[in-house]
């Protein structure tokens, strides 16, 4: 914005409200600019295709078997980029259906969990902002449907960024009652879970997206409170409610929590089965984080003698933004381990410009083009990254009775 448009602002408003009312509009347009610079109206949201080292690894084969049974569907959109061939989010689903089809042994190449396996709701959760929340919720969510798992990744967080990330404005493209606040609202304008949920640009991915409606449940819930009658659902019970109503479509869902212990987080919580708790190995952080879970303890125990769930088939700390030549930063990574055990990631995120240039665009490490950094750098960001999520991966197959 320029100086003449910024004196403007300033001498329209007078007092608190006007001034941040007039910052608001301001920045929402030039947020709006940005975007269409970026994403013009009619461009839809893509993700890159993969090597095939890659796509090898994603559906667990070798890469010679890769090409020789590439060879035998002449139907792949696989192209060649600089003399090597790459394969599409649609290529590599096909040939997962197809390797699974033909199949002998017992092997799965689909890992779709089966009825006796339960819905895995991961809540990944910080009290402070700034700690990776949204980005691991992102990178997880894309990872395992690449993987071949059926993901649902729901924003809970008014702020929308992991909405922003999978290309849905939140002041442009999410209307009234198209948050997860649809599904979970007092009144007779609630909605079924299926009427929200928006396919992406990965097969098997969906989302709900999310925007400052969602306010509108914390701003609900207490007047409910006073007004309950026998057989209402209480705030605490009403996301698992939701999505229970989709119990049989997906494998995994990711909730991106807001960075606050208010009723969505709560509810969160009681519908999840895992819950990742993302924190920057700095002192400030993690006292902060303190906070949180003395906080967060008190309040389960509150609504648990009210009937809320508390079993969990794990909980888990993502040391994020590591960086291995810090050494307070690896003093109090080993500080975490000393307090925290098993219960710390064993492999952390790594701080990079690969990941942090990506968020510029509103893309992921899975989606920005390869060519656009250091190849160095972006091979350690993406190892570290699948270092993460292959652990976590790890931790819902053990829930689910599996082989990790």
């Amino acid at each position: 914005m320029n100086p003449a448009a910024e004196k403007n602002i300033a001498s329209q408003a007078s007092d608190l409200k006007g001034l941040i009312q007039q910052h608001s509009a301001a920045l929402a347009a030039q947020l709006q600019a940005h975007h269409v610079s970026i994403f013009s109206p009619d461009a839809e949201k893509s993700i890159r295709n993969f090597t095939p080292a890659e796509t090898a690894r994603l559906i667990g084969i070798g890469e010679g078997y890769l090409r020789q049974v590439a060879a035998e569907m002449p139907g792949l959109s696989a192209s060649q980029t600089g003399g090597r061939r790459s394969y599409s989010v649609g290529d590599i689903q096909a040939i997962r259906a197809h390797l699974d089809q033909g199949s002998r042994g017992g092997r799965r190449y689909l890992p779709h969990r089966k009825g006796d396996e339960e819905l895995q709701v991961i809540a990944v959760m910080n009290f402070k902002g700034g700690s990776g929340k949204t980005t691991t919720s992102a990178h997880l969510a894309q990872y395992l449907a690449l993987r071949g798992y059926r993901v649902l990744a729901i924003d809970l967080d008014p702020q929308a960024s992991l909405s922003a990330l999978f290309g849905h404005q939140p002041e442009i493209d999410v209307g009234p009652n198209e948050t997860l606040y649809g599904a979970i609202r007092y009144d007779e304008e609630r909605r079924p879970i299926a009427e929200i949920v928006r396919a992406t640009y990965i097969p098997d991915l969906h989302i709900i997206p999310g925007n400052l409606e969602l306010m509108e449940f914390e701003h609900e819930t207490p007047r409910a409170l006073m007004k309950r009658q026998v057989g209402d659902t209480l705030f605490f019970a009403r996301i698992g409610q939701a999505l229970a109503q989709a119990q049989n479509l997906y494998d995994v869902v990711v909730i991106d929590c807001p960075p606050q212990l208010g009723y969505l987080t709560l509810s969160a919580l009681t519908a999840a089965t895992s819950v990742l708790v993302t924190v920057h190995p700095q002192m400030l952080d993690v006292m902060s984080m303190n906070q949180f879970l003395a906080m967060t303890g008190d309040l389960l125990e509150e609504i648990g003698n009210a009937g809320a769930r508390s079993d969990y088939n794990w909980m888990r700390y993502l040391v994020t933004r590591f960086e291995p030549g810090d050494g307070p930063q690896n003093q109090m990574v080993a500080f975490l381990r000393s307090i925290f055990g098993e219960h710390v990631l064993i492999h952390p995120m790594l701080k990079s410009t690969a990941v942090s240039d990506a968020g510029l665009t509103n893309q992921t490490l899975f989606e920005v083009d390869r060519g656009q950094f250091i190849r160095s750098t972006y091979d350690r960001a993406l190892e570290a990254m699948n270092n993460v999520n292959a652990e976590i991966e790890g931790l819902i197959r053990k829930a689910w009775g599996r082989a990790a």
